[in-house]
């Protein structure tokens, strides 16, 4: 048989190559996704029911299905990015990184005010979710540009180094924060600094530029101070004080994360039953969001409650080891990024639910319901199989 010109006979089919992708991925970080995601599915069914028929007058499926909706097109959406090598990323991440930045600031004329924040599109929709997972492959993209100077011995300008840090990990929270989204610009920030800490620069260069960012924060609070008369307006005030003994507030701030207290009580070690939360019935507000695992363990109780921890925990080991076994320095701080993204994202919002922490809006991982987050999680777990894949090739 006759070759055609440029084509070669060994050339994988698409089907060939999704059975070798798949082949190659980790089976346990797959299992465990897919288990939150059954979790929290039903959970938002049970969470929502009786909310989508008294307060909003639809069927009580209606979350359930637009969830679905909203897995379906995030699968759409991982199986395009399992597909890209890690190595176009860095043009990728660049076009990304510009796009959302001015989807963000597009917000401050189009945006719509939800929850005390700009940062939403009218119809639904938070960018500042979807900058996440790329803010972590800008750091590690840096992180892996200024690795070859130190592989080769090169002195580099820390200053410069610091700009670029900055420019990545911490316009998109400044602004985020401007909009009135606190706990999202918090826990970018929080993503940015752990990697600043971890990343591959000596201890003194990091030293300076943590100096330098605590300097410079100073400074920009002054300025909030002179320009507006507050850095911190008083419902962001509210947030941060609100979780210290929440029960004595419980007509005001106090509300929701007493009621959350009550429900896990409630539940105990083995629950009330799948459907037969009390809470949910308007003592939470919206329930099957940044509350869900309170109203988990008063259906289905705390060793429920602990078993999804183990599976959180089962999570982030195996993406700290993907991110081990990866030689390539851009991939190993992609993954790591990812790890320090899901377990910051749990801190936050079980933090917010036990009164640990201020209550902040951050959705839980898989089981709360929300479109952005959604996405944005799932296409950072595709991403780490993808870097699973490449380690094995």
């Amino acid at each position: 048989m006759t070759k055609k010109k440029g084509v070669s006979k060994d050339e994988p089919s698409f089907i060939e190559l999704a059975k070798s992708n798949f082949k190659k991925m980790d089976k346990l970080l797959l299992l465990t996704t897919v288990i939150l995601i059954i979790v929290g599915t039903l959970s938002i069914v049970s969470a929502s029911s009786r909310e989508t028929v008294v307060r909003y007058n639809y069927s009580m499926y209606y979350f359930f299905n637009k969830h679905l909706k909203i897995l379906l097109f995030s699968l759409v959406a991982c199986i395009i990015a399992i597909l890209i090598p890690t190595k176009y990323y860095k043009i990728l991440g660049p076009v990304a990184f510009l796009g959302i930045t001015g989807l963000i600031l597009s917000l401050f004329i189009i945006g719509s005010i939800k929850r005390g924040s700009q940062g939403w599109f009218s119809k639904g929709g938070q960018p500042s979710e979807l900058a996440k997972p790329i803010i972590i492959i800008m750091i590690a993209l840096l992180f892996d540009y200024y690795n070859n100077y130190i592989k080769k011995k090169k002195p580099f300008n820390w200053i410069n180094y610091l700009i670029y840090f900055l420019l990545f990990g911490a316009v998109l929270p400044v602004i985020t924060l401007m909009q009135g989204d606190m706990g999202t610009a918090l826990l970018t920030v929080g993503i940015s600094g752990i990697m600043l800490l971890t990343g591959p620069v000596s201890k003194q260069t990091t030293k300076k530029c943590i100096i330098s960012i605590i300097i410079l924060g100073i400074f920009g609070c002054f300025i909030l101070e002179m320009s507006r008369g507050y850095i911190f307006s008083s419902e962001q005030i509210e947030r941060l004080t609100e979780f210290i003994n929440p029960c004595k507030k419980y007509e005001d701030s106090g509300y929701q994360i007493c009621n959350g207290f009550i429900a896990m009580n409630d539940g105990g070690l083995t629950g009330l039953g799948i459907g037969k939360s009390r809470q949910k019935y308007s003592y939470i507000p919206d329930p099957h969001t940044d509350s869900i695992f309170a109203v988990i363990i008063e259906e289905a109780g705390l060793i429920t409650g602990t078993f999804i921890l183990l599976i959180y925990l089962l999570m982030i080991a195996r993406i700290l080891n993907i991110s081990s076994r990866t030689k390539n320095v851009r991939n190993r701080y992609i993954s790591f990024g990812i790890a320090v993204y899901l377990f910051l994202h749990i801190v936050f919002n079980l933090g917010g639910l036990l009164g640990i922490l201020p209550l902040t809006g951050v959705p839980l991982p898989l089981i709360t319901y929300g479109g952005s987050f959604t996405l944005s999680f799932l296409l950072s777990l595709t991403i780490v199989q993808r870097i699973c894949i490449e380690s094995k090739n």
